[in-house]
């Protein structure tokens, strides 16, 4: 993959912004989501929707981008950086994200937070199967290590998934938001090292600004497959009844909604800029690490019930965070060492 010049401290503030990105859209975006269908939302076309949907911010980013950019270059500064073979596989994994988007907001729809977050967990066994096939990602025992932790905890968890139905869906239903939300997992699992692999075919220096290009175009397509099911299922008509009828009121329906978008698209865009400053892998533990997380909020502000799996579980998910960056930080000193070495003896030899 050929990247833009960028020193090592800036990609690691790039990387810490990007990681906190992530981390709220991945604990808020399911609570909120969440909220609509308790509250008495019902149309999943449009929580799907809401995942993607918040793709007009990226024009923030990417107007300061531009004018940064005219500011040093001139009127030699282009406009969009994104080319046709680029443009066409982000629409392609954006369709591909649409899909992914409506199996989640089934899940959601159906299963407590703290279930759908365990199945999500299993993702990370995905990204390192299609990790290793798409990109050949190398693990080291440490990274091995932290997959296997944190799938284990996702299975610890699932131990538990049958007694847990919500008051209201049926069984049938149930295991119908069961495995779709595994459908989602398995494909988002596909989607990461997809975009991973998208950046290292790219036959252009790849920038944090095309990066966010990418990103846009990616949601852009995910938000058109959404709407035309909502078209379909008539979910535009529908949103002002349902606005009305409301548990929180009207005008927290609209919040909820606005808030879901925002939290949705810190996540997205958090994922693929993680894959940017480090690697699908990375990403896909960074999901998974804080699934515990979103759990424990989701026993708090839902009430949903804490067992001794739950608390396994993070555990192991902590146990299995640690194992991997103590690994990263291993290989870099490594790496670090080697590079001295390096240096040393090519001094030593034009000296001779």
């Amino acid at each position: 993959m050929e990247t833009q010049i960028m020193s090592p401290s800036k990609r690691k503030i790039l990387l810490i912004i990007n990681c906190c990105l992530l981390i709220f859209g991945n604990t808020g975006g399911p609570l909120i989501m969440r909220v609509y269908f308790i509250h008495g939302g019902k149309r999943v076309w449009l929580s799907a929707w809401l995942e993607t949907g918040g793709w007009p911010i990226m024009f923030i980013p990417l107007i300061i981008a531009y004018f940064h950019r005219y500011k040093n270059e001139g009127s030699n500064a282009k406009p969009i950086l994104i080319t046709p073979r680029l443009f066409l596989a982000a629409a392609i994994i954006g369709l591909l994200t649409g899909l992914d988007d409506y199996f989640y907001a089934i899940g959601v729809a159906k299963l407590p937070v703290s279930t759908s977050a365990l199945i999500i967990a299993t993702q990370l066994g995905f990204t390192a199967l299609f990790a290793f096939i798409l990109v050949k990602q190398k693990f080291s025992p440490y990274s091995v290590n932290a997959v296997v932790l944190l799938t284990i905890g996702a299975a610890v968890l699932a131990l538990h998934t049958s007694t847990d139905r919500p008051k209201g869906v049926s069984k049938k239903d149930y295991f119908l938001g069961f495995f779709m939300t595994l459908a989602a997992a398995a494909l988002y699992g596909f989607v990461l090292p997809l975009v991973e692999l998208t950046y290292k075919k790219a036959k252009q220096a790849i920038s944090y600004t095309l990066v966010l290009e990418i990103q846009l175009v990616m949601c852009f397509f995910a938000t058109a497959f959404c709407t035309v099911g909502m078209l379909i299922n008539q979910d535009f008509q529908a949103i002002a009844k349902e606005s009305r009828n409301f548990d929180l009121g009207e005008a927290r329906y609209y919040v909820v909604l606005i808030m879901c978008a925002i939290s949705w698209q810190c996540f997205f865009l958090g994922a693929i800029g993680v894959i940017f400053c480090g690697s699908s892998l990375l990403s896909g533990i960074l999901i998974a690490v804080f699934l515990p997380v979103t759990e424990i909020l989701a026993i708090i502000f839902f009430h949903e019930n804490f067992k001794v799996e739950k608390a396994v579980s993070l555990v192991l998910s902590l146990w299995g965070f640690v194992s991997y960056f103590y690994g990263e930080f291993r290989q870099s000193k490594k790496q670090k060492m080697n590079s001295i070495n390096q240096e040393s003896e090519k001094g030593e030899f034009i000296a001779a």
